[in-house]
Parts: structure tokens; sequence; C-alpha cells
């Protein structure tokens, strides 16, 4: 008999979510905007320590939100990370502007302070600096917030914290996500909390964030009819969706305990195998462990990360690679990128190496104990067979 799939990160609705929706249906507030729009971005903007929110359809609208904030235009240059998702830097090219990207360090597998330095003295010395900055926060963990804030400071180009994968997280006790001149947050399916598809977009300029809901509802003007004199964009939430939101933030610190605990039972099974490291948590921080990520050491385990991959997936687990770095995507091909380290890059290594486990909040004891027992079995087959070898 065919077991059930084990999926990467499905959605976990906590049953908070259908008063909200109701009370949409029974007052017939089923189109963009409305009361539980207001109060969603009231919630997070509280929740994560902002003056002000702005609820959109997805994380990706708002970091072309923040970036026309900044008046990124054709011909401008971007810092980006580069071992994110496609979505971090798509919205630099709506722009007709130019990324750059920036290699991953091994503490957080976050942003290279080292190599963003790097990239603003070339900048500084062909005498055209970026633009702004987009710093992401892979896997729940944040960047190096103080030191890559220090540098940018010292360039005056202002920071959009790619904050997707990290809501719930935190960085010396403030809000993953609030460093920055703007930060961003996905709802989608698969991230710590959803609203089936949406984001939000953070800061502490309430000025700029009243132009963003202009920008995102079409740009229309102050007129009795539909005047429009700049272009915009039809990025607004529903407020069907974001009652969705609503009952899901109640329980995001259960979501991120639940994921920690996650964290913590595959590390308690499988750290002590020779080869397996798992992404770190920066001293002082605190991950929401959106998913559990590790690296496989080939020579050291005796087998590779492409293994342990085939094997789960023959056992109906889905596990991923760590992200493909964006500088070596075809789309982006040619694109300028500062690597952390002298030869190769460190965030081609993780891409390498790397695997993203099940790590979702509903995700049974008995479930992970398949993945773990799947890994180990993988482990032990191939230990077995090489003694045989030696003995032979």
């Amino acid at each position: 008999m065919k077991t059930n799939r084990i999926f990467l990160s499905p959605p976990h609705l906590s049953g908070n979510e259908k008063k909200y929706i109701d009370e949409a249906f029974e007052t017939n507030w089923v189109a963009p905007l409305g009361p539980n729009v207001d109060a969603f971005e009231k919630e997070i903007a509280e929740y994560v320590g902002v003056n002000e929110a702005v609820a959109v359809s997805s994380g990706t609208a708002a970091i072309h939100l923040a970036l026309s904030l900044l008046n990124v235009q054709k011909g401008d240059i971007v810092f980006c990370s580069t071992l994110t998702f496609v979505a971090s830097a798509n919205p630099i090219i709506y722009q007709g502007a130019q990324p750059v990207f920036i290699d991953s360090e091994p503490d957080t597998w976050n942003m290279s302070p080292s190599a963003l330095e790097q990239a603003f003295r070339d900048a500084l010395n062909e005498g055209r600096l970026p633009k702004a900055v987009i710093v992401v926060n892979l896997y729940g963990q944040s960047a190096k917030m103080e030191e890559i804030l220090s540098i940018c400071n010292e360039y005056h180009v202002p920071i959009i914290e790619d904050a997707a994968e990290s809501l719930g997280a935190t960085y010396h006790g403030k809000a993953s996500g609030t460093f920055g001149k703007f930060g961003i947050y996905s709802f989608n399916g698969n991230k710590i909390i959803t609203t089936s598809g949406g984001g939000m977009l953070v800061s502490n300029d309430t000025a700029a964030l009243k132009k963003a809901r202009f920008l995102a509802a079409q740009a229309r003007d102050p007129a009795p009819y539909y005047q429009h004199s700049q272009v915009g964009y039809n990025y607004r939430m529903s407020n069907i969706l974001a009652g969705v939101g609503r009952g899901q933030l109640e329980i995001l610190d259960e979501r991120v305990k639940a994921r920690r605990l996650i964290f913590e039972r595959y590390c308690k099974e499988l750290s002590h195998f020779p080869g397996i490291s798992f992404m770190p948590e920066l001293e002082s921080t605190q991950s929401n462990r959106w998913l559990t990520t590790i690296t496989i050491n080939e020579k050291e385990l005796g087998i590779s990360a492409g293994e342990v991959l085939c094997c789960l997936e023959r056992e109906n687990i889905e596990a991923r690679p760590v992200w493909k770095p964006l500088h070596l995507q075809p789309i982006f091909k040619g694109v300028k990128f500062f690597s952390h380290i002298n030869n190769g890059s460190y965030s081609e290594y993780l891409f390498e190496k790397g695997i993203c486990l099940p790590s979702g909040s509903n995700l049974h004891e008995r479930d992970q104990l398949r993945v773990i027992g799947c890994i180990k079995d993988l482990i032990n087959q191939n230990k077995n067979e090489r003694d045989i070898i030696h003995i032979s």
C-alpha cells in the first residue's frame, strides 16, 4: 500500500480564520479592501513593531512597490542576495534596473557583509552606487543586519529587507523585517502563516506607505471620475484573504514553536552523523525555522545530497535542494556577482550540498520519524556496502 505523501511545508489552518471569512460574507465585503484588510495591516504592524503596514497581493508585489517608492528606474543598480527565490530579484527587472548579486556567508547562509563591502567599493570606483540593497532572510534566519546596515549607511543606500520567509523570527530582540527602510513578508501557501496568496509591506515611513497604497490601487487620482496621472498596480489584498491572515496571525507564535521543535528533533536524530550539518542560528537571534535545512558532505557521510533527495522521493516524501543561486540562473546570465570566498562561492556550495527537509508545523511526529528513518536507512545501507567491499 502506498504511504501518504509528506509535503515540504503545507498550509496549516487554525480554525480561527472562518469567523473573519464569514464576517466578510455576511457584510458583503468580498472585494479588495475592507475591514479585515485594515485590521490585518494594523495587527501585523503591532506584532512586528513598526508604524504601519500595507497588505498586498504577494511578497513580490511588496518588493516591487518598495523599489518604486525608492525611485528605482531604468539603468539603476540594485544589490541583491543571490541565494534566494527568483521573486526577490524579478521586481528589479520590472523597473528596468540592473541587479548585482551578493554571495552568502557561513554563519547565516545570508548576504555576506564582506562581499557587500567589496561590491560597494567596486561601485564607488565606477562612480555608480546602487539605488537600493535587497537583503533576504533565508529559511527564517536573519542576515547579519548590524554589519549590513553599517555598510549601507556609510554609502547612504537604503535597504529593502526581504523577510518573506522569516516572519516571527527576531534579531537582537527585534522583529525580522524591521531593520531596513522597507520590510516585506509573504503569505504564500507554503509560508509559516498564509493567506493563500498575499504579502505585506512594512515601514516606519508612514508617508511612503500612504503612497504605496495609492500605487497599489491603480494610482487613481482624487477626482470625481477615474483619472490617473502615473502608472499604478493592481496589488491590494482582498478582504476575504485578509480574514484568513488575521486568523493565522493569532497563532503565529505557536507555529514558530512547532517548527523549532521539528528542527530540534531533526538535530537530535541526525546531527551525530559525520557529514550532516544544519543551518546555523546566529547568536542573539531566533530563527522561525520555516524550513529545516541541512548540508551533506559526501566524503564524510558516503552519500550525496542528490542520493538523499532521490531516496526521500522514492518514499513519497517531498524534499528540495537549497535555492539555486540567482547568479547561476539562465535569465541572469552575465550579471555581476561578488563572492564571499576567493575560489567559487559559498552560495554555490550550499546549492550543491544543501537539502530542505519537510518542516510544516502540522508535520506529525510519526511522519517526521519516517523522514529521519529513510535517511538513516540510506546511511546504514551505504555503510554496510562499503564494509562488504572493504572486507572482500
